[in-house]
């Protein structure tokens, strides 16, 4: 039996990855946070003409696209857009709010439609107050229901929390990469800092933490089942929560500077790590379907 994702998801995942290390995504990035979504839009453009949507269409599909978005830290509402109610959107950029786990809408402000769930009930919505992130890139603001326009699908909100935990994921591997080429480089008392005991188990912890999460991610895919969808989401969110903290360590008094990239990976970690349910409601409902 083969256990390993179609080939032409994977080529097509790749070549996903390749147009983000063309795009410069950080300038992007620093550009949506600073309110000015024209370069963002081109981005999601580019990846609409490749095919992203078709590829977040499949749940395994959807977890190599995000893993992708992830590593690349790609600001936006692509959650919402491409798997919380894509069958909405028709390939355009989608904000919305969903309580209790997601109160405020990301980016309601660049997208081209902004909705309220409320049970399994769309409304168009009303945009409110802001509100600040801890993550620079996801604006959020205060919706208000108005019209209803239709009915969340079936796993909609299964296969959203899936995407935020294959992001995590790829943010994790990013920073791991990240952190590993810095510890190459930086030298300390004439060596690497690399060569350091401290350092090269502080790495590895970090790459098992992600090497164990990644077979639940893709157990999620097959099942989209509640429970396996709470456990990916826990275990991706505890490996990218480790890289980052191990990646901020590693790169000493530089890595605490927004000016330096590393930031922009950092702060999405953290803003994930709550968005589409706290790990608390995720570790609650892994609880309750196993004892």
């Amino acid at each position: 039996m083969n256990f390993l994702p179609d080939p032409e998801l994977v080529e097509f995942a790749a070549a996903v990855r390749g147009l983000l290390a063309d795009a410069d995504v950080p300038a992007t990035a620093r550009s949506w946070a600073d309110g000015d979504v024209a370069p963002g839009r081109k981005l999601w453009t580019r990846l609409g003409e490749l095919g992203l949507g078709e590829l977040a269409a499949d749940p395994v599909g959807l977890v190599l696209a995000f893993e992708e978005l992830g590593r690349a830290a790609v600001p936006g509402p692509y959650v919402e857009s491409l798997a919380g109610l894509p069958e909405l959107g028709a390939g355009t950029m989608v904000s919305l709010a969903w309580a209790p786990h997601v109160p405020f809408a990301a980016d309601a402000d660049a997208a081209d439609a902004v909705y309220v769930v409320d049970g399994d009930t769309v409304f168009a919505a009303h945009v409110g107050a802001a509100r600040a992130s801890v993550d620079r890139t996801r604006r959020l603001a205060e919706l208000t229901p108005g019209e209803r326009v239709g009915r969340v699908s079936a796993g909609a909100f299964e296969r959203a929390r899936l995407a935020t935990a294959a992001q995590l994921q790829g943010l994790g591997l990013a920073l791991l990469a990240r952190a590993t080429d810095y510890a190459k480089q930086r030298q300390q008392f004439g060596k690497v800092i690399g060569s350091f005991q401290a350092v090269k188990h502080q790495l590895a912890d970090v790459a098992v933490g992600l090497d164990l999460a990644r077979p639940l991610l893709f157990g999620a895919a097959l099942s989209l089942s509640p429970r396996d969808v709470s456990a990916a989401k826990v275990a991706c969110g505890d490996a990218a929560y480790r890289a980052a903290r191990t990646a901020l360590q590693v790169h000493g008094a530089i890595g605490y500077t927004a000016e330096y990239d590393l930031a922009l990976w950092l702060t999405k970690v953290r803003a994930l790590l709550s968005a589409w349910g706290t790990p608390r409601f995720h570790r609650d409902r892994v609880w309750a379907a196993i004892r």
